[in-house]
């Protein structure tokens, strides 16, 4: 052992550079590489990284949309080996989501096997599907073998990738696109092939079309699981003129007569992107919450198509309304966001409007057309030159079969060859003369020319072939001629742009498979808003709420004496009869009013549910009163201070699950009581027993306050030595003065006083000894 430490020397070492800079940049590099390589897409083919290499690899692959299916464990290994670094997993979603119908307008994969569904579920494992191309992806990558567009090497550099493909259609547009990058997003949503053409062909017309004209072309949205927009022409229009906006799209749905006046509502396209059995889950919960009281049941009776029956609960409701409902309440309705935030040039990001997204489609297909020109006048040259060499050597043959016979170096007899001097043939090897050396590299035909000769086949040398060639030349030079005059017009170039649009429309167009526009537009019919009151089935009800809180509605009028069955230790404290369509008011110690529809309340089977659950009252709050809500009536509410005024019963109506504030309280002062105002004078008694009358006109009608002091109480000494309030309000009524004030006694006797003229005072007065034979608990009731 040594004394001796392993502490490195942090002296020696150096900062290479500041840490807010190395981190600046590296997050900066990090950025970027999520908005141009996996984000963010290309404005000319629509398509991020993930999906161009997948579509590339797959044509590697020869997986042709008439050709056979290969494991997609196949496929995405590829991609991941070849182009794609990253997860087998990602690469596997990425491809299965380009062969979902009910995401991908024009899916660019064709699934064997399970792909996921609409109803959420996740494709199987990648070793038991298979794909393989769609006529749709054959178009984006119509042209590669004809130096369209640029390739790139990928990530090892032992292969090259395209770097965006030809696309024959604007697939950004067709099929949509959404990403998430550092600092920026993209969400679009997917057109019509047809339509979008259609934009095409008038912008290559009139390039300086307005957005409000390419809108007669491309109306909105045509989303893969249908639907009906309801968003308002001049809205889609701004959308597309900004490239932000955003689009109501609904369900479809018809009404279906059961007969005897019944029916229910068939629910047959959902909004897109809507999970169908999370749906189904939460207009199951509506209705287990009561959110939505007019409506009974949900049924999926969906096979290949969708097929969601809403009942509603009574044949009397309006079809219109019910939905409004469902439409406020569920994804029934939805709001489809846009954001054409993509890449211009697969360089710079930027939000474009529809006309520069289409404007940058088009000119990237005026580019590939150019590029194609040019490869196939290439082309063209080298063919040109070969036919040059086989018609001489059509005219010399039998210079040429001796040359190949007896020469040495064939090759390069062919290229020194003077074939306008005229020699006998050879009738054996002695009798052959070669042009090398002298005449080497004297001669008429190339190299290239050569070679040509020198691999032709013997039965090519018949008389029929030479006419061949030398009509394939003149054809040949007739197309070189052509492509010339195209190259050197910008007006052919877009007419021939034109006619490849043309050709795309009629192969993915209104008249294929598939190519009718599936969303509909129309208006939102907003119905008047109806009460929940008016909707519900007017039924007799009993309101149970125990001690603990726990409330439940009994089926009809029961006997308000009857025993009932509460949880341990529990028992009632309100029972009264109510009906379905009745609003209940719950006044808590915090001075809050709650509101609780009759309707919502759980039935009356089991114990119920805490109140304090299903409105937001507090654990220290404590429940003073619960009765039903009548309009027009008045309250008089009260806290234990004594303080208290008048409030309509119509302004304390919540609507929200946290109720209410009216009554203000602070401290250990709480709200103690909540009495309807009936009659002309009010009746206040105390703990320390006084008891005062008053007019019910000296009380003020506030909608929310503190109050003001209904009875004055004397301050006297505590246990502990500290000035307290002498009682404190006990108990408060209301009562007409030329009937008189009855109260209840022990016993199930009422006594009645018919003068209260002795109590009569002013509101804040102390008051006086109660009336003869009033309760000693000093309470009304």
């Amino acid at each position: 052992m040594t004394d001796e430490t392993d502490t490195p020397n942090i002296d020696q070492l150096e900062v290479a550079e500041p840490l807010r800079r190395a981190i600046g940049e590296r997050y900066l590099t990090y950025a970027l590489s999520t908005i141009m390589h996996r984000a963010l897409p290309d404005a000319r083919d629509g398509l991020k990284p993930v999906h161009r290499r997948i579509l590339y690899a797959m044509r590697e692959l020869k997986l042709s949309a008439a050709g056979g299916f290969r494991k997609s464990a196949k496929i995405s290994g590829d991609v991941m080996g070849n182009y794609h670094p990253h997860g087998d997993a990602a690469i596997y979603d990425a491809m299965a989501r380009l062969a979902q119908d009910f995401n991908v307008r024009y899916p660019l994969v064709d699934g064997q096997g399970n792909f996921g569904n609409i109803d959420g579920d996740n494709p199987a494992a990648s070793r038991y599907t298979e794909a393989r191309m769609t006529a749709a992806a054959e178009a984006l990558l119509e042209g590669l073998n004809e130096n369209a567009v640029d390739f790139r090497e990928n990530y090892d550099g032992t292969l090259s990738e395209p770097v965006v493909l030809p696309a024959a259609f604007p697939n950004l547009l067709a099929n949509g696109s959404s990403g998430i990058a550092v600092g920026m997003a993209t969400n679009i949503p997917p057109h019509n092939i047809e339509e979008l053409i259609g934009a095409c062909l008038h912008l290559i017309k009139t390039p300086d079309a307005r957005d409000e004209t390419l809108l007669n072309y491309v109306p909105g949205p045509d989303f893969p699981t249908g639907g009906v927009i309801v968003e308002p022409r001049e809205n889609i229009a701004k959308a597309y003129a900004t490239g932000r906006g955003s689009f109501r799209l609904r369900c479809k749905w018809e009404v279906e007569d059961l007969g005897r006046g019944t029916w229910q509502v068939v629910v047959t396209e959902i909004p897109y992107q809507v999970q169908k059995s999370k749906l189904i889950e939460k207009i199951a919960e509506l209705i287990q919450t009561k959110k939505i009281p007019i409506l009974a049941d949900v049924r999926d009776e969906s096979a290949d198509d969708i097929r969601l029956i809403l009942e509603p609960k009574s044949k009397n409701v309006d079809p219109q309304v019910l939905m409004n409902l469902m439409f406020r309440n569920s994804d029934l309705e939805i709001r489809f966001s846009l954001n054409m935030n993509v890449l211009i040039d697969g360089v710079t990001p930027k939000v474009c409007s529809l006309k520069e997204v289409l404007r940058a489609f088009l000119d990237h297909r005026r580019e590939v057309l150019q590029r194609r020109s040019k490869h196939r006048l290439d082309k063209i040259d080298h063919r040109l030159e070969v036919l040059e060499g086989l018609i001489i050597a059509f005219l010399n043959l039998d210079r040429v079969i001796d040359i190949i016979r007896y020469d040495e170096a064939p090759k390069q007899a062919l290229m020194a060859e003077n074939w306008s001097d005229k020699k006998p043939r050879a009738t054996d090897e002695g009798d052959y003369r070669s042009p090398l050396p002298a005449g080497e590299g004297q001669g008429e035909l190339t190299e290239v020319q050569a070679e040509a000769i020198l691999n032709m086949r013997l039965r090519s040398l018949r008389r029929l072939e030479e006419i061949e060639l030398t009509r394939e030349r003149d054809a040949l030079l007739e197309e070189r001629a052509g492509l010339l005059e195209l190259l050197g017009s910008e007006d052919l170039q877009w007419a021939r742009v034109s006619e490849e649009l043309k050709e795309t429309r009629k192969k993915f167009g209104r008249g294929s498979e598939g190519g009718k526009r599936r969303s509909d537009f129309a208006e939102a019919v907003e119905a008047e808003e109806v009460p929940l009151e008016a909707m519900i089935d007017r039924e007799p009800i009993t309101v149970v709420c125990s001690q603990m809180g726990w409330i439940r509605a009994m089926t009809g009028h029961i006997d308000l004496k009857r025993e009932l069955k509460f949880k341990d230790g529990d028992g009632p404290r309100f029972i009264f009869h109510a009906e379905t369509t009745d609003r209940l008011l719950a006044f808590a110690s915090n001075g809050r009013f709650y509101t609780v529809q009759a309707s919502t309340l759980p039935g009356g089977r089991g114990m119920g549910e805490p109140l304090r659950l299903m409105v937001d009252i507090p654990n220290e709050a404590e429940i003073i009163d619960l009765f039903i809500h009548k309009p027009g009536r008045k309250l008089l509410v009260a806290s234990t201070e004594g303080n208290g005024f008048a409030v309509p019963e119509d302004d304390i109506l919540a609507q929200t699950r946290t109720g209410k504030q009216v009554l203000n309280v602070k401290d250990d002062v709480r709200a103690q009581i909540v009495h309807p105002i009936e009659g002309d004078h009010v009746a206040i008694v105390s703990q320390n027993g006084k008891f005062l009358v008053f007019p019910v006109g000296e009380l003020p009608e506030m909608t929310r306050g503190k109050g003001v002091r209904l009875q004055k109480y004397n301050m006297a000494r505590g246990r502990q030595g500290t000035l307290e309030l002498d009682g404190g309000l006990s108990d408060i009524t209301t009562f007409t003065w030329e009937q008189g004030l009855s109260w209840e006694m022990g016993g199930g006797k009422t006594r009645h006083e018919p003068d209260m003229s002795e109590w009569l005072g002013k509101r804040a007065g102390v008051g006086k000894k109660p009336p003869y034979g009033f309760p000693r608990d000093m309470k009304f009731t």
